[in-house]
């Protein structure tokens, strides 16, 4: 039996990649598709080549379509295993029969992405599927790495920055965590309905929430209360961000300082309008986000963030299991 030859994206043209990544990006998030926009050609095409793997990983675990409604639940564990085996094939170049797998495979082999990388990320798949809750803060936090932080940390390789530079890649976990956080508050009603909660139990406990009624009217004072708690974190892991992203390029500076200034602005408005924050989805219309391009484009150039108000003693490692 001859042997499947390995090439990276499994053989597949690299321009038909990007260009079906772009679709996906451009689909599936219109913020992130706006913050690309900023990154040189190079940059952006690896970046859209990620986040196609990443949507195509969340649509198999969740079974659904471009994060759209959730299918059936069942077989959770038959899809992870799927993401793993597909991924690993991804990894050795061979095909895979999906574009999205076969384009993280390019990349990968571009930047030097790791399984361990991958395998962090998928990590969250298997919580989701578990039908884990946090009990703490803490683990909370790890699940928000899992999901989103983990990603920040492929990003910021594809942007150039040294596996070894844990320093910097801690930072851009920041930014994951922080947008996670902004995704959290802005989404705790419809988590409920699709029967799912990020919130520690803990921070329940102390609003006196009996489990499975913190969406209930009758709790809008405390809920809104705990989703200002969380966007006090995501200001707290921006604001570690932004001392990483000062030691990007430039234009990979910008699109990071642009996406953090957008997702942010989400949080911020999930917690001015408290009790109101989920009468309809909160979102970041688009002469806003143009506007935060440009305070972003002035950062990005004058390129002296602020330091964060309390020391930075956490990493990576912080919010692994087990840390």
């Amino acid at each position: 039996m001859r042997k499947t030859p390995s090439a990276a994206g499994g053989g597949r043209n690299r321009a038909a990649l990007v260009e079906k990544a772009r679709v996906s990006i451009r689909e599936g998030s219109h913020s992130f598709h706006a913050a690309a926009r900023l990154f040189d050609r190079t940059t952006r095409e690896r970046a859209w080549l990620l986040y196609a793997w990443c949507r195509r990983c969340d649509d198999i675990a969740d079974n659904q379509h471009l994060g759209g409604e959730l299918g059936d639940q069942s077989n959770a564990e038959d899809r992870l295993k799927a993401i793993r085996l597909l991924t690993r094939r991804a990894l050795d170049g061979l095909p895979t029969a999906d574009p999205a797998f076969d384009a993280f495979g390019l990349v990968a082999s571009e930047v030097g992405l790791t399984e361990e990388m991958a395998e962090a990320v998928i990590e969250g798949f298997a919580l989701d599927a578990d039908d884990w809750r946090p009990r703490t803060e803490a683990d909370m936090l790890r699940y928000c790495y899992h999901v989103a932080g983990a990603v920040g940390v492929m990003m910021a390789v594809v942007m150039g920055v040294s596996p070894k530079d844990t320093d910097t890649l801690d930072r851009a976990n920041d930014l994951g965590l922080a947008f996670q956080l902004s995704n959290i508050a802005r989404d705790i009603v419809e988590d409920d309905a699709a029967g799912r909660c990020y919130l520690p139990a803990e921070w329940l406990a102390e609003q006196d929430i009996e489990p499975g009624q913190h969406t209930k009217p009758h709790h809008r004072e405390e809920l809104a209360e705990m989703a200002a708690r969380l966007v006090d974190l995501v200001e707290k892991h921006e604001a570690a961000a932004r001392i990483g992203a000062a030691r990007l390029p430039f234009r990979s500076r910008w699109a990071v300082l642009s996406a953090a200034r957008i997702y942010g602005a989400i949080g911020r408005k999930v917690r001015k309008l408290g009790t109101e924050a989920w009468n309809h989805r909160v979102y970041v219309p688009r002469y806003q986000k143009a506007w935060h391009g440009i305070v972003a484009f002035v950062q990005a150039v004058i390129n002296r963030p602020r330091q964060p108000a309390e020391p930075i003693d956490w990493g990576i490692a912080d919010f692994r299991p087990n840390a």
